[in-house]
Parts: C-alpha cells; sequence; structure tokens
C-alpha cells in the first residue's frame, strides 16, 4: 500500500462535519466514495481534525492508503473530478511515510474564527462569519484572551459531550485582530494548540465576544476558567464562522517534492 497526505478545503454547510454517518452526508464520506471509484473497495481516511456540522476548513489534513503508485498530481487531480458537485477540494497531495498519521504526527492545529461586525445582513460572507451588529472592544477582548492561554483545566469551556480524558490543555496562541473588508468590519481570532477539547474554541469565541460587547469583563473569564464548570461560560457561538486553517507537523509532507509535483 502506498500513503498520501491529502490537505483539503470545505465549506461546510451541507455536511454534518468531518465524520462519516450513516445515510448522511459528511466530508469525510464524501471523500472515501471518491476514493472508492478510484479503487473499487472501502476505504477508510483519518483527519487532523474531527470538525462539526456547520464548520469549514482551509487546510484540513487527511491521509489515505492506495494499492496503485498514483503519481500525486494525478491523484489529486481524480479525486476533485469525483468530489464535483460537492463543496469539498483537494488542494495538495503528497506521498507520505508509512508511519505518517494526519492525527497523531500533528504538532499543532490552528483555528480562524470570523466575526463579522456590522447592522446590515450579510450577503457574500453569509454562512461564513457570525454577524453581529454591534462593535466589539478589542483590546478588551484581548486581555481576557490571554487569561487562557498555556496549561489549564479547561473543564468550563469543553462540552459536556467531550469524550477526551482529561480537561487540561495547553493553548499556545489565541490572538485577535480587526481586518477591515469590503463587507464590513472583521474580527478575527486566531488559536493555535496540539489538540482541543470539543467546542473549546466555539466556547471561547462566544465567551470573548461578551466580553467585547461589554457585559462580561476580563475579570469575569478568569472566574469562568477557575471554576472548571460548564455553567460558567459564557454562550457558545454558532459554528459558521470557525475554520481549521492549517496543521503543524515535524516533517511537512506537503514541502516534499513528491508535493511540488502535485501541483499545476
Amino acid at each position: 500500500m502506498y500513503r498520501y497526505a491529502l490537505k483539503i478545503e470545505y465549506h461546510g454547510a451541507p455536511f454534518v462535519g468531518w465524520q462519516r454517518q450513516v445515510n448522511l452526508a459528511s466530508v469525510q464520506g464524501a471523500i472515501e466514495t471518491a476514493l472508492s471509484r478510484l479503487e473499487k473497495r472501502p476505504h477508510t481516511i483519518a483527519a487532523a481534525g474531527r470538525t462539526d456540522a456547520g464548520v469549514h476548513a482551509l487546510a484540513q489534513v487527511a491521509h489515505c492508503d492506495m494499492e496503485r503508485d498514483w503519481e500525486p498530481f494525478r491523484l489529486c487531480e481524480a479525486l476533485n473530478y469525483h468530489l464535483k458537485p460537492q463543496p469539498v477540494a483537494i488542494t495538495a497531495c503528497a506521498r507520505a511515510p508509512a508511519d505518517f498519521h494526519a492525527r497523531f504526527s500533528a504538532l499543532q492545529r490552528r483555528y480562524l474564527f470570523r466575526i463579522l461586525s456590522r447592522r446590515a445582513p450579510a450577503t457574500h460572507q453569509d454562512g461564513l462569519v457570525w454577524q453581529v451588529k454591534q462593535a466589539l472592544d478589542i483590546d478588551a477582548m484581548q486581555q481576557a484572551a490571554d487569561l487562557l492561554v498555556g496549561q489549564h483545566d479547561f473543564t468550563t469551556f469543553r462540552s459536556t459531550i467531550c469524550q477526551a480524558e482529561s480537561p487540561v490543555k495547553t493553548l499556545d496562541h489565541l490572538g485577535i485582530s480587526r481586518v477591515e473588508t469590503p463587507g464590513g468590519t472583521e474580527i478575527h481570532f486566531d488559536v493555535r494548540a496540539r489538540s482541543f477539547l470539543h467546542n473549546q474554541v466555539r466556547s471561547f469565541v462566544g465567551t470573548l465576544e461578551r466580553v467585547g460587547a461589554g457585559s462580561w469583563t476580563p475579570e469575569d473569564v478568569a472566574k469562568a476558567l477557575a471554576a472548571r464548570n460548564r455553567a460558567a461560560c459564557g454562550p457558545v457561538c454558532p459554528p459558521q464562522g470557525l475554520y481549521l486553517a492549517d496543521v503543524t507537523y515535524p516533517d511537512d509532507p506537503f514541502q516534499s517534492d513528491a508535493a511540488e509535483r502535485s501541483g499545476p
């Protein structure tokens, strides 16, 4: 068998999430179906992150095993042909060593969350951002976000159905910036860690938005973290503004010669 790393972009709206579910549209299912049209057998792929329903990806990473020694560019093109018209695209493909694992080999995952701050309804950004009507205090939100960086028990910011063995995680970075776009002011959250708890990023953003709106203070966020109680969390924001933006590996397969041949 030959192992390949796939870099994947998708719009999460039509899907129940990444993970395959019986009789429901998933990103994993769409790609496995496309693979089965290239090699007629069952396929199981693994991904760096199991995104939820409505969550998007700019650079999800998965790996697959193929019986045929595919040239990466040809595999990429063939998969994209069979994925149409679904909003899923393989943006890069590379040969990977047999011990490469999209999930377990990852050193860091980076998520982007986009808030659109404007009163007029979203048009071009609809389904791609969380829209709020009020202006947000970036400095206050960043002050609160800084309190979350580091190793903590994140029980407060963890879904009650989270299956992780421990609520203790290390948050490497949580940066907040204002981006002026033709469609209005966007607030971007850049969140990085080796791994995340279920709903952790959306719990962060929903809570920090309350700080930006003036309903919470940074001290309230510190108290919520210390409470280690899900009931102390602010509102969980909707999924449509969340993107899996990047995954880091000790030896990035997409920087290899094989990956370079997968381009146009």
